[in-house]
Formats: structure tokens, sequence, C-alpha cells
């Protein structure tokens, strides 16, 4: 699983730090999204696909 994470298009709702803290944070500067873990084990998949659905701006993506 690769995660991008676009920091430019993030808007700091923070659902993706919520949905799963071991992959996601959120900068104390901006509240823009942190990537914790580009490339997290295959156990957090399905919680980090349900945070790129939640993601209101649409700045998170996996592939």
């Amino acid at each position: 699983m690769d995660i991008k994470a676009d920091t430019d298009r993030c808007v700091g709702a923070g659902m993706c730090a919520l949905t799963v803290p071991e992959v996601f944070d959120q900068s104390e500067d901006e509240g823009t999204v942190v990537l914790l873990d580009g490339d997290p084990p295959a156990s957090l998949e399905a919680a980090v696909r349900r945070a790129v659905q939640l993601c209101p701006s649409g700045a998170l993506s996996v592939s």
C-alpha cells in the first residue's frame, strides 16, 4: 500500500488522524496532515482506506 498526502490540499479536518493515529497526525503549526507511515502494515489497510474516504478535501490517496 502506497499512501500519498497532499498538504497543499489538506484543510486540517483531522479525520485521518482520528481514524488511524498510527499512520496520520496533524502539523502543530499548520494543522495539516502529517504522514507518519507511508507504507503501513496490512493490518491497517482497511482503516487507512476508511481515512482516505473520510477526508473532506480529497488530500489523501492510496494505491
